[in-house]
């Protein structure tokens, strides 16, 4: 795991490979083990920081991210999540879904999850 890819907060793994596809779990807006302040706007920002992080512990970069799932837990968030998203992924934006939650885990207010298309080198 790379040094800025954060431990997981339970017992699953952070990235799996399945062929060429990198599939990450649902990433909370950690920093140095604590949620971020700022705000939905900082916090989304951090879960793409996070997911890039762990699709570098396998070589790939958040170009190659294809799908995300965003869960919130308050849709009021949306639009600051939505302009957030957009600058952290810059043009070359996933497919995506947003649902609301009732809770994430540590009282997050954002989870971010991603499949990466990551062809294996031989």
């Amino acid at each position: 795991m790379s040094d800025q890819a954060p431990k997981p907060v339970g017992p699953y793994t952070p990235v799996v490979r399945a062929g060429d596809w990198l599939i990450c779990s649902g990433q909370v807006p950690l920093k140095d083990g604590k949620l971020v302040e700022g705000g939905i706007a900082e916090a989304t920002r951090q879960c793409v920081a996070n997911l890039g992080a762990q699709l570098e512990t396998h070589g790939a970069r958040l170009e190659q991210v294809v799908k995300t799932t965003v869960f919130l837990t308050d849709m009021a968030d949306y639009a600051a999540m939505n302009e957030a998203y957009m600058g952290a992924f810059g043009p070359t934006r996933p497919a995506r879904s947003a649902v609301a939650v009732k809770a994430l885990p540590l009282g997050a207010g954002v989870e971010i999850e991603a499949w990466a298309h990551a062809p294996q080198r031989d």
